[in-house]
């Protein structure tokens, strides 16, 4: 009970700390004047009516990742075919693709159809879906290392358990006598 205003206050002050570097995220920056910048003043962007929604959707994209047996392949369109559960998904191969078969840099031309890969994908706006790393052919010895490192890492994290989570020094939720 002597503790208890502590840990309030203690709540309260983490609450406030970790409730203002997200309003400060959204706040906008102000530029502070330094001794270096000419004393032009500060212009601002303004959203033009013109401007398209494609460019706020692109911050939006993320990796998604992929991986079975290539069904088929196009040179000319530059795109690929992998077979899925469901359905079979058509990836695009651009400048940015990276492509990689037993470690090594690999093109276009390596991929061929019966062959095993695996990769990330980037979802377009437009619906098409553009690869990004392209690992042809089974996992190498260093992938295979790599995936039993991060597994064994993490069952040895789990086994061990956070001492600040630990059920023993939880509070119950029965009432005290």
């Amino acid at each position: 009970m002597k503790y208890n205003h502590f840990r309030i206050l203690g709540a309260g002050l983490a609450l406030i700390g970790i409730g203002l570097p997200l309003s400060a995220s959204g706040a906008p920056s102000k530029a502070s004047p330094s001794p270096s910048v000419s004393p032009r003043p500060a212009t601002t962007m303004k959203a033009s009516p013109t401007a398209s929604p494609a460019g706020s959707a692109a911050a939006k994209l993320h990796a998604i990742t992929f991986h079975g047996m290539i069904v088929s392949t196009d040179e000319r369109a530059k795109t690929f075919t992998i077979a899925g559960k469901e359905k079979s998904r058509s990836l695009k191969i651009t400048e940015k693709t990276v492509i990689m078969k037993a470690g090594q840099p690999a093109t276009i031309k390596d991929i061929v159809a019966n062959e095993e890969v695996r990769g990330t994908y980037y979802k377009e706006p437009d619906g098409t879906m553009e690869a990004r790393i392209v690992n042809l052919g089974p996992l190498t010895e260093a992938e295979i290392a790599a995936q039993e490192a991060h597994r064994q890492k993490r069952a040895d994290r789990k086994a061990s358990g956070s001492p600040a989570i630990s059920p023993v020094s939880s509070p119950s939720a029965s009432p005290r006598i």
